[in-house]
């Protein structure tokens, strides 16, 4: 299940996945966490350190997809990458916020771009949170409890 986007292309796997996924979620009330990067040395890194914190990851490699997998599976958090190949982070936050079944989750902006005006721009777009690559594992962390500590508790 590394790239969920992959697999939904399989007759009968797409229903049997959205079961697995709300049923696993409602049983163990594990946040699910959707990362989206077209670099996939990067997907692979956000991947390891979700799973590594015990948390349900899905993955999304361009903004369509991170679009419809937002949609479908409504995950506690999503780790976006700004510069992706069809829309970008920017214009998957602007859909995100319009959408009512989307617009309350968490998004935090992992991305190289690191100047001000950047981060104004990111933040001021509707992203709850921002870091810049490259980052330190612990501060990746870090951003992902505060947000999911925060959307739990909320919902």
């Amino acid at each position: 299940m590394r790239i969920l986007s992959q697999i939904e292309d399989l007759p009968g796997w797409s229903r049997k996945l959205e079961a697995l996924l709300a049923s696993n979620k409602q049983a163990i009330n594990q946040p699910l966490i959707l990362a989206v990067d077209d670099d996939e040395d990067s997907l692979f890194l956000l991947t390891e350190v979700v799973r590594g914190n015990n948390f349900a990851c899905i993955t999304a490699k361009n903004g369509k997809d991170a679009l419809s997998l937002a949609q479908r599976y409504q995950p506690d958090l999503i780790l976006l990458d700004i510069l992706l190949p069809d829309l970008n982070g920017i214009e998957v936050v602007h859909h995100l916020r319009k959408s009512p079944q989307t617009q309350l989750i968490s998004i935090v902006a992992v991305t190289a771009l690191a100047k001000e005006e950047d981060y104004r721009r990111i933040v001021g777009a509707g992203c709850d949170g921002y870091i810049t690559k490259p980052y330190m594992l612990d501060d990746l962390e870090d951003i992902m409890f505060s947000h999911l500590y925060h959307t739990v508790a909320t919902a």
